[in-house]
């Protein structure tokens, strides 16, 4: 059964380097269905690629196929990576940006050829890109690579307990709305405080009026801050890596 193969990079769409990957993928597996999920994560921002794919790469059915393109390190000696976890097939880069999948225990890793003739400058379209074409088509996974056990994972920081009640975390996201997203998590509700401001845990942005700062419960189930209407990033002048208070609600 043709599979579904999915796209997210930090390409942008304005040179023509996703549509030269689509070129290989409708060459290679013309029966698989193509999805773009995003082409314009910040330049070489692996930490931003490796958070946008945890997001969705569950979302798609069993067989599909994730391509994830944030390489900065193209054509140097980091490996190039394919993965099979929770039914599902990744490619992309060893270098942390296939993280999500490769948490799992039973997630399984091989390491791919790089061909003579490959672009050191664009293994998308010349190894990852056929790759994902041969998985889409079927092919096992230990068919396309060499097996490879030590692959880089990197993990989103852990809060920390000052006090009973009292948590500190760190905003390790800011989305394209401006919103800061953070690593807490606060199912009890509570408050938060951010660049010197203190925010009540609201239920959504509407609780609020337009231009003011509020602190939700995010989809992800993280705690995140918003202007509604707003930048919140801007407004409250919030970096990632910046640190983010939770006292929680008794």
């Amino acid at each position: 059964m043709p599979r579904i193969i999915t796209l997210l990079t930090d390409f942008g769409t304005a040179d023509g380097y996703v549509g030269e990957m689509k070129g290989v993928l409708a060459t290679r597996a013309p029966d698989c269905t193509v999805v773009d999920i995003a082409h314009d994560i910040a330049a070489h921002d692996v930490e931003s690629g490796r958070l946008a794919l945890a997001r969705y790469w569950r979302r798609f059915p069993a067989g599909t196929v994730h391509i994830v393109i944030v390489d900065p390190r193209v054509g140097g000696p980091r490996v190039a990576l394919a993965v099979e976890s929770e039914g599902r097939f990744l490619v992309g880069p060893d270098n942390g940006v296939l993280s999500a999948a490769l948490l799992n225990p039973g997630a399984r890793c091989v390491a791919l050829p790089v061909p003579s003739s490959a672009s050191p400058t664009f293994h998308g379209r010349d190894v990852f890109a056929p790759a994902a074409a041969q998985l889409g088509q079927g092919t096992a996974l230990d068919s396309i690579g060499i097996p490879f056990t030590e692959p880089i994972v990197m993990r989103t920081p852990e809060a920390t307990k000052l006090a009973e009640g009292v948590t500190a975390g760190t905003v390790i996201a800011i989305d394209r709305f401006g919103n800061v997203i953070t690593n807490l998590v606060a199912w009890r509700g509570g408050t938060v405080e951010v660049a010197g401001r203190i925010l009540s845990i609201a239920h959504t942005y509407s609780d609020v009026p337009s231009g003011a700062s509020v602190a939700l419960i995010g989809s992800s189930g993280l705690v995140e801050i918003a202007v509604r209407d707003g930048c919140a990033a801007a407004v409250l002048n919030v970096s990632r890596g910046d640190e983010v208070i939770l006292r929680h609600q008794s």
